[in-house]
C-alpha cells in the first residue's frame, strides 16, 4: 500500500515564510560585525600602531567567538527555543560593540569582538538561524537555507559602505557606538518574532537526499563513521574557508597597498558579498536538484578559479570585476553543508551537526585571516597569501569529491 508523506503542522506555511523574511533580517543586522572588523582594519592599526597580523587579531577572535559560540546558542535553541538566545544575542552585541569603542588598546579592542560579538552577539544569528529554517521546510528545504543564510552576505553588502562613511567622518569609535544602540534593539524586537518552537518534523529522504537512505539506516553517511564523515566535513569547511578568507578579509588594505584607498576596497567587499547574495539563493536552487556535496563541490571549484585570477590582475576594474565573481562562485558554499548534514546524517542530529560544521568554517575564516596578514608581514605582499588559499581551496575539493566518490561507489554496490 503507497503511503505518501505529509509535512507536520507548520511546515511549508504561510507561518514558515513569515519567519524565513525575519530570520534574513535578523541575520542581516546580527551578522555585521564580522565585516565592520574588516572595514575598521586600517583605521584600528593606524591608532594602535601594530603590524598588519596584529590588527587582524580581532577578527581572528571574532571568528572563533562566533564559531564556538553558535554550538552553545543552538543548544540553547535546541532547549528553549531560538527566541531566548537570539534576545541574549541582540543584548551582547551591543555590549560588544560599545566595549570596542571604549577600547584602549587592540588586546581589549579583539577581546571585546571575540566575546561579546563574536561568541555572545553575532553567533545567536548564525548556525541557530540556519538549524531552526531547516525545521520549518521539507519540499524547498534548500532554497530556504539559501535565502536564510544569504543574510549574512546581505550585512556585508549593506554594512561595508555604511560603516566605511561613518568611519571617515566621525571616526571608527563613534561608528561602533551608533552600531551598538541600532543592532542591540533591531535584534531584541525581530526575537520577539521567533518565539514559537518548530514543528517536529518526520524527515524521511527524497530526491537527491534519498540516495542517502542506506546511510542513514546503518549510521554510517559516505560509508564512514558518524564521527569520521563528520570530522571530515569539518576539515573541508575549515579549508575552503580558509581560502575564502583571504579576500573578504584583506581586500580593503589590499586595495590601500595598491594606492585605490579604502573606500575602493570597501566597495569591492560590498560588490563580491551582494553577488554572494545571488550565489546563495541559485545554490539553493541547485541543492534542491542536484544535493547539497555536489552544490559544494561546484562552488569550491569555482572558488578555485576566482581565486587564481587575484594573481595576475590588480588593476581596479579588474579587481571589481573579480570581486563580483568570487562572490557569485563562493556564496553558496557554507550553506551547503547544512544541506549534506541533514542529508546524510540522522535528522534528530541535524543541529548539533550542523552547528559543529559551521563552527568549523568560521573557524578557517578566523585562521585564514590571520593568516593572510602573517603572510603579508613576511613577504611584503598579497600574492604568497592568495597561493596560500588556493591551496586550502585544493584540499576542500580533494575532500569533497572523495565523499563523493564515496557516495556513487556505495550506489553502485547497492544497484
Amino acid at each position: 500500500m503507497e503511503t505518501h508523506h505529509q509535512p507536520s503542522p507548520g511546515v511549508d506555511s504561510p507561518y514558515a515564510m513569515f519567519r524565513l523574511g525575519v530570520a534574513l533580517l535578523l541575520m542581516a543586522v546580527g551578522n555585521g560585525g564580522m565585516y565592520v572588523v574588516s572595514v575598521a582594519l586600517p583605521a584600528v592599526q593606524a591608532e594602535f600602531g601594530v603590524a598588519r597580523s596584529d590588527a587582524s587579531l580581532p577578527y581572528t577572535l571574532l571568528m572563533l567567538g562566533f564559531g564556538a559560540g553558535g554550538v552553545l546558542m543552538g543548544k540553547l535553541a535546541d532547549r528553549f527555543g531560538i527566541g531566548w538566545p537570539l534576545g541574549l544575542g541582540g543584548l551582547c552585541l551591543g555590549l560588544g560593540y560599545w566595549a570596542s569603542a571604549m577600547a584602549e588598546s587592540i588586546l581589549v579592542f579583539a577581546l571585546a569582538q571575540g566575546l561579546l560579538v563574536g561568541f555572545l552577539g553575532c553567533s545567536a544569528s548564525f548556525a541557530p538561524l540556519i538549524a531552526d529554517t531547516a525545521l520549518w521546510f521539507e519540499r524547498r528545504r534548500g532554497m530556504a537555507v539559501g535565502v536564510c543564510a544569504s543574510g549574512n552576505y546581505l550585512a556585508g553588502t549593506v554594512w561595508p559602505p555604511v560603516a566605511q562613511h561613518f568611519i571617515e567622518t566621525v571616526g571608527w569609535r563613534q561608528t561602533y557606538l551608533g552600531m551598538a544602540v541600532f543592532c542591540s534593539l533591531a535584534v531584541g524586537a525581530l526575537a520577539l518574532c521567533m518565539r514559537q518552537r518548530p514543528p517536529t518534523v518526520a524527515v524521511a529522504p527524497q530526491g537527491p537526499a534519498a540516495a542517502s537512505a542506506a546511510a542513514l539506516v546503518t549510521g554510517r553517511p559516505f560509508g564512514l563513521s558518524l564521527g569520521s564523515a563528520q570530522g571530515l566535513l569539518c576539515v573541508a569547511g575549515l579549508a575552503c574557508c580558509v581560502a575564502m578568507s583571504m579576500p573578504q578579509v584583506h581586500i580593503v588594505a589590499y586595495c590601500g597597498d595598491l594606492g585605490y584607498g579604502a573606500a575602493r576596497g570597501a566597495e569591492m567587499l560590498a560588490l563580491m558579498l551582494g553577488f554572494g547574495v545571488v550565489s546563495r539563493l541559485i545554490s539553493g536552487w541547485i541543492c534542491d536538484r542536484i544535493g547539497g556535496l555536489r552544490t559544494l563541490l561546484l562552488g569550491s571549484a569555482l572558488q578555485g578559479v576566482a581565486l587564481l585570477l587575484f594573481l595576475p590582475f590588480d588593476g581596479l576594474v579588474p579587481l571589481y570585476v573579480i570581486s563580483a565573481l568570487f562572490g557569485l562562485f563562493q556564496g553558496g558554499i557554507v550553506p551547503s553543508y547544512a544541506i549534506i548534514v541533514r542529508e546524510y546524517f540522522p535528522p534528530q542530529e541535524a543541529g548539533a551537526r550542523v552547528g559543529t560544521v559551521i563552527m568549523a568554517t568560521l573557524f578557517g575564516m578566523a585562521l585564514g585571516g590571520w593568516m593572510s596578514g602573517k603572510v603579508f608581514d613576511l613577504t611584503g605582499s598579497y600574492h604568497a597569501a592568495f597561493l596560500n588559499g588556493i591551496a586550502f581551496n585544493l584540499l576542500n575539493l580533494s575532500i569533497t569529491a572523495t565523499l563523493l566518490w564515496r557516495v556513487q561507489r556505495l550506489r553502485r554496490v547497492a544497484a
